[in-house]
């Protein structure tokens, strides 16, 4: 982690940010003494949340800041909107010891930029002091890793395709001395992978998975597979330019266990990792795969193409049905894949699915803890009957006619290529935040990897 961003430093002159909301900043103001008080009065500060007030000194220096915040006890996520509005320095938050942590994490999610194509910016910026008791290693990974991701669904598809996206795992895990195979072009043939050898065949950038590990054989298995389509123009069923705008982040799952396996590895956490990540375009050319074909499948299902827009979940079920043969304790799936989970929850709330109850009961509250929002959806096994064929053994799309659950039915037919593992859940993420907001930068977002750490760090504690 930047050291310019969160430091140690409790002999640092540090100037004092103050938490406050409508009830308290009138009592914070006028501790600040009368020449505060009128200032705040002339500048229209009352308190209310995201206001900020930076008050003068006698010298007419910077003297405090107040930060207007809807909770002063436990201001949250809302730390973040101070990394872009302070001006630089060095600052002292002045709140409760047991709130810092997410505070800093909070400022350092709010710093990050994205500035490969730009000059870099000659702003000074400003640095969070914390107490002692912060944990900056475990703020310094986890930011690690959504920086990572972050870059990854950010850096347009010219410079980010299938190889590229295969070159960040390999760097990622030779970093933390793991291993890393990449089964290329037709070799995915020859291999098993025949679904994500017919969606990425079109692409004149040949189509990858990368098969990574990490850790100790007896440790628990832990298997993360991400959806690496580095660009989508949907195929035949082509989409329209307004859908195609931001489909350089349609590799937002694999980015984001990209993310969650920097913090695990990071951590040290005690499991045996692996990740898996197919890696497409899904172009236009004449070897385009077509609607109505039939494909066959690692697992041996044939599928009846519906729409060559959903090519996701095709890439997906042939990962999963690697990562299911040796039976993990724990398999997680993370993919931009249905645009009917953002009609159902919206782009904040990304859902997710599982049949484990207790699974699905810890990890909403590891979410809710720290702030990584999910919600739970039904892998409501009614709806099965929408993805029959008469032709093959499935169809990937709902065949109802009438376009009714579209993240369940996606999320059930993954489901068909998982039998072996203990624990399955699959994540429907936008990877995407559409406007700022306090710790979330518009951009990238890797979506449920923190919450998803917190579970592991949890079930998994490290030395």
């Amino acid at each position: 982690m930047r050291a310019s961003l969160i430091a140690h430093s409790p002999d640092v002159a540090a100037i004092p940010v103050h938490a406050v909301d409508r009830d308290e900043a009138q009592t914070v103001l006028q501790g600040l003494g009368a020449r505060a008080e009128a200032f705040a009065a002339a500048s229209g500060f009352d308190g209310a949340a995201g206001q900020l007030l930076l008050v003068p000194g006698a010298e007419g220096a910077l003297a405090a800041v107040l930060f207007g915040v809807a909770n002063a006890a436990a201001p949250g996520f809302a730390v973040g909107d101070l990394a872009r509005k302070l001006p630089g320095g060095d600052f002292r938050l002045e709140i409760a010891a047991e709130a810092q942590e997410e505070a800093a994490l909070a400022f350092a999610l709010g710093s990050y930029r994205f500035e490969r194509y730009r000059k870099p910016s000659t702003r000074s910026v400003p640095r969070l002091m914390v107490g002692e008791g912060v944990d900056l290693e475990r703020v310094g990974l986890i930011l690690d890793g959504m920086t990572l991701a972050r870059d990854l669904v950010n850096t347009p598809a010219s410079d980010l395709g299938p190889a590229e996206l295969c070159d960040a795992a390999q760097r990622l895990f030779a970093d933390h001395g793991g291993r890393v195979r990449v089964i290329e072009g037709e070799a995915l043939l020859a291999e098993g992978f025949p679904m994500v050898h017919a969606v990425g065949r079109a692409s004149d950038r040949a189509p990858r998975l990368v098969d990574a590990t990490w850790g100790e054989e007896g440790h628990p298995r832990v298997t993360l597979v991400g959806k690496g389509v580095v660009f989508d123009t949907g195929g035949l069923d082509i989409k329209p330019s307004s859908a195609m705008a931001l489909m350089k982040k349609d590799m937002g799952g694999a980015a984001a266990v990209l993310a969650l396996a920097s913090m695990i590895m990071a951590a040290g956490l005690p499991v045996r990792l692996r990740v898996i990540v197919p890696a497409v375009e899904n172009a236009i050319s004449g070897a385009s795969f077509r609607p109505g074909d039939v494909l066959p499948s690692r697992k041996g299902l044939t599928v009846e193409i519906g729409n060559t827009d959903a090519e996701g979940r095709l890439i997906l079920a042939d990962a999963l049905a690697l990562a299911d043969e040796e039976e993990p304790e724990i398999l997680i799936d993370m993919a931009t894949l249905t645009g009917a989970a953002r009609v159902a929850l919206g782009p904040d709330l990304p859902p997710f699915y599982t049949d484990d109850e207790a699974f699905a009961a810890e990890l909403a509250d590891h979410a809710t803890t720290v702030r990584d929002p999910l919600w739970r959806l039904p892998l409501w096994r009614p709806y099965e009957s929408y993805l029959e064929s008469r032709i093959a053994d499935i169809n990937h799309i709902n065949t109802s006619g009438a376009g009714f659950a579209g993240s369940i039915t996606a999320a059930l037919f993954l489901s068909r290529f998982v039998e072996k593992a203990r624990v399955w859940a699959h994540f429907d993420i936008y990877g995407w935040n559409p406007a700022d907001r306090p710790g979330r930068p518009l951009g990238g977002e890797a979506q449920a990897a923190r919450a998803l750490f917190s579970l592991l760090a949890a079930r998994y504690p490290g030395n």
